[in-house]
Order: C-alpha cells, then sequence, then structure tokens
C-alpha cells in the first residue's frame, strides 16, 4: 500500500489523486475510470469525481491501493 501525502492541505480531489500517483495519464482518463465504477474509497464505489479525499481514507484502483495521510 502507498501513502499520499496532503502537505498541509485539507483534501485532494479524487481525479486529481490518480493522476498523481501515475495511475491514469490524464485528468480525462481518471474521470473517465471514476465514472466507469473502477475506483472505491474506503472499500465503496466512488462516482463523484471532485470528491474530497481526506486523510486516513484508502483509494483503490486497478490492484493499487493509496492511503491519505496528513
Amino acid at each position: 500500500m502507498n501513502t499520499f501525502h496532503l502537505e498541509g492541505r485539507p483534501f485532494v480531489t479524487l481525479s486529481n489523486l490518480l493522476k498523481i500517483e501515475g495511475w491514469c495519464e490524464s485528468g480525462a482518463s481518471a474521470k473517465h475510470a471514476i465514472d466507469e465504477g473502477h475506483v472505491t474509497v474506503d472499500g465503496k464505489v466512488e462516482l463523484r469525481k471532485r470528491n474530497k479525499i481526506i486523510a486516513n481514507q484508502v483509494v483503490k484502483f486497478a490492484g493499487q491501493t493509496v492511503k491519505v495521510v496528513e
């Protein structure tokens, strides 16, 4: 499991997180993956592209996992 540090920010949007982690090549492909129901947040399918991911949430996509920390 990877770790993503918010570094003082209150949140990161789900589509940006997928892009930052390198799981999607672009914001458009990240949004498409979310629309298709391929992304889970804390074990539940998440369809909101601009969902605010905060510390202690776990995001999974394409067999990869990241835990968001402060």
